[in-house]
């Protein structure tokens, strides 16, 4: 199981190297997707499989986390829930695309925070009201950025990256979902 201990916190990069990645990662992809247009379509795969009382040992890739709900929710409070998971993979995502933009477009700044603040009503989870959604009913995003750039250039910025962060866009459109259920 991934922890997120010291052991497994990401070393230090300084700007200087975090833009070089950026830049031969972005070219990279630009190559590959100029060659074959296909080479962009990408596919993810996790799997989760059911233990405790409602958790889900989650693999994805090389990595396995848990996922749980708080007692109130019947879980064992062990790890996140779903719906902080959902928000986490928003914030995480807004991260990267922050700063492959900020590299691209010359709108340097030198740290990044953003915290998600989701609401829900429980209501349709538990039967109770049809008539609101399952899911979050708004999503506020408190991006804060330091650095030298003017607030116009940070607003640009911003619209730049909503534009084009992937865990945004499932939020903000339709994803057709299909699922099948099968008896093993």
């Amino acid at each position: 199981m991934t922890l997120l201990t010291d052991a497994a916190r990401p070393a230090p990069v300084d700007a200087d190297d975090r833009s070089a990645r950026l830049v031969g990662a972005g070219t990279a992809w630009n190559d590959r997707i100029d060659a074959d247009r296909a080479a962009a379509h990408l596919t993810y795969r996790v799997h989760g499989t059911g233990e405790g009382a409602v958790a889900t040992r989650i693999s994805a890739g090389r990595h396995d986390f848990f996922v749980d709900e708080p007692a109130a929710l019947a879980g064992d409070d062990v790890a996140a829930s779903p719906v902080e998971y959902a928000l986490g993979a928003l914030i995480s995502c807004q991260v990267v695309v922050y700063r492959l933009y900020a590299n691209a477009l010359g709108i340097p700044f030198d740290d990044i925070s953003i915290t998600a603040t989701g609401r829900l009503d429980a209501a349709r989870l538990f039967g109770k009201d049809d008539q609101v959604r399952a899911g979050f009913q708004s999503i506020e995003l408190d991006v804060r950025v330091s650095g030298t750039e003017t607030q116009e250039r940070y607003d640009h910025l911003a619209s730049v990256v909503d534009a084009h962060c992937p865990v945004l866009d499932l939020f903000s459109n339709p994803t057709p979902v299909t699922s099948t259920v099968s008896r093993v």
